[in-house]
C-alpha cells in the first residue's frame, strides 16, 4: 500500500494536527504566565514559601538557577536591575527565549493556514552553545572572582 492514507502525508491526522498547532505555543504562554503570576503573588524573598535549592543545600555552591525565582519576582514587579543582580543569566536569556517562542508561534500559525513556513527549526548547535554558556556561568558564579554573579 502506498500513498497517504489517514495517517500518511497530507492525510486526516496531519490536517488535524496542523489545525491545532497554534494551541501549543498558546498553552506554553498560558502556563508560563500562570507561573510568573504565582511567583509575583507569592514573594520568594520571604522564608518558607518555596523550598531551598537542593544543590545549594548539599554543596554550598550556587547552581545556574539560584536566584531565579527572586529574579522573576523582581521582573514581575518592574525591577530589572534587581533581577539582573539576582540571576544575570536568566535575565539575559529571557529575550532570546521570548524570540524563540514568538518564532514558534508564527511558524505554528503559518503551518495551520497551509502556507509556506519560513526557515527550518533551531540549529543543533544553539542548544549546545546555551549549555556551554550555562556551565560557564555556573562555574564563574562560584569562583572567588565571580562573587558579583552570586544571588
Amino acid at each position: 500500500m502506498t500513498g497517504g492514507g489517514p495517517a500518511g502525508p497530507g492525510g486526516a491526522v496531519a490536517g488535524r494536527s496542523r489545525r491545532w498547532a497554534p494551541l501549543a505555543p498558546l498553552g506554553v504562554a498560558l502556563a508560563a504566565g500562570a507561573g510568573v503570576a504565582f511567583v509575583a503573588a507569592v514573594d520568594p524573598n520571604e522564608p518558607g514559601h518555596y523550598p531551598s535549592c537542593p544543590f545549594l543545600v548539599l554543596t554550598g555552591l550556587y547552581c545556574p538557577g539560584c536566584g531565579g525565582l527572586r529574579a522573576v519576582y523582581a521582573l514581575a514587579h518592574g525591577d530589572p536591575v534587581a533581577a539582573f543582580g539576582l540571576n544575570p543569566f536568566l535575565v539575559l536569556a529571557l529575550p532570546f527565549a521570548l524570540l524563540l517562542w514568538g518564532r514558534w508561534a508564527v511558524r505554528s500559525w503559518l503551518s495551520r493556514r497551509g502556507g509556506p513556513v519560513p526557515g527550518s527549526g533551531i540549529r543543533p548547535v544553539y542548544p549546545w552553545v546555551l549549555l556551554g554558556l550555562m556551565i560557564a556561568f555556573w562555574i564563574a558564579r562560584n569562583l572567588p572572582s565571580g562573587e558579583f554573579l552570586a544571588p
